[in-house]
């Protein structure tokens, strides 16, 4: 049987979670990872040499690296010095020098991914240099991506400042997927950045493939204050349209209360609740199951678990559009 082909939607440390587990499984991945972070050394990078961000792909890459863990963390080493290599990870200054030789941001990413043995595809969302804007409910617009999260505020659209030109291969993944999945992330800047591309969410729209979406399991201080499972759902499916999403994917775990006064007092974060009641569960498809963990004090997705999830679901669908086919075709 050929290996089933998964596309993930995504930036930052939500796609990579995922990535991190689904690499194990018997499917082909391509992850399209946004470029336009301005934040830490990946802005210093993008505005000193006028490139795409590298940060979210060199994290995305390192996560699929099949190298041992002790020379994976090369790359995600930050250099602490009085120099202006201060804060630079080692990746990022490797991915910028590649781009500046060759000219392209994909050619670099598969010069990477030979020196990290990575297995997958990773493409970046556009090739160009983009600004990430965003309004706010009051009106205000905010410019970039970091200051769009460090504002605190709620967002009626996200957009771009330049035209973007979506990278061509990202629409022939898309269409020859079997799976598609919105990760988890930040909603505003690490996901929506590829619903605001009307080409991409066309393809998406004419796709086969099944969607997928990863709810968070916190909020975002201002962002999404008070969001549930739903309140995500809305948001996306302004830009994708009603009924797009397939099954939606969430976590039950119940968290340590040390942990969620933690979050709460010190990030004004809370757990992402599952409101079953606002769900439209005739057209929507749940999965819910406990898939948190705490490390450091720190709540993260289990990789392995979600990764097991989604590798489940995937062939389950699979075999039941097989069958039906096989006794249409008999």
């Amino acid at each position: 049987m050929k290996r089933k082909k998964i596309v993930l939607l995504g930036g930052g440390t939500g796609a990579s979670t995922i990535l991190k587990g689904l690499k194990y499984f018997p499917v082909d991945i391509t992850a399209v990872i946004t470029v336009s972070d301005n934040g830490r050394s990946t802005g210093r990078l993008r505005k000193e040499f006028s490139t795409p961000a590298v940060g979210d792909i060199r994290h995305v890459l390192s996560n699929l690296s099949t190298l041992p863990d002790e020379i994976k963390d090369i790359m995600e080493y930050r250099m602490s010095t009085y120099s202006d290599l201060n804060g630079h990870s080692m990746g990022n200054l490797i991915l910028t020098s590649l781009y500046k030789k060759t000219g392209s941001l994909k050619t670099s990413i598969e010069y990477f991914s030979k020196l990290l043995r990575v297995e997958h595809t990773v493409l970046p969302l556009s090739e160009d240099y983009l600004t990430l804007m965003g309004e706010t409910v009051d009106g205000e617009i905010i410019e970039g991506e970091e200051e769009i999260t460090q504002a605190n505020k709620q967002y009626k659209r996200i957009f771009y400042k330049e035209e973007p030109t979506i990278f061509p291969e990202v629409f022939d993944a898309i269409a020859d997927a079997d799976l598609i999945i919105l990760s988890m992330g930040s909603l505003y800047t690490s996901l929506l950045p590829h619903l605001i591309c009307k080409d991409v969410v066309d393809s998406i729209n004419k796709s086969k493939a099944k969607v997928m979406y990863v709810c968070n399991a916190m909020t975002q201080p201002g962002e999404t204050d008070n969001f549930g499972v739903s309140d995500h759902m809305k948001t996306l499916e302004k830009y994708l349209g009603k009924d797009t999403i397939d099954v939606v994917v969430a976590s039950n775990t119940k968290i340590d209360n040390k942990i969620l006064k933690k979050y709460e007092t010190e990030e004004q974060k809370d757990p992402v609740i599952i409101d079953y009641d606002n769900l439209n569960l005739e057209n929507l498809e749940l999965i819910e199951a406990d898939l948190l963990t705490t490390i450091d004090n720190t709540i993260r997705h289990n990789s392995l678990k979600l990764s097991s999830i989604i590798f489940s679901y995937l062939m389950r669908w699979y075999y039941v559009f097989y069958n039906h086919n096989q006794r249409r075709n008999f």
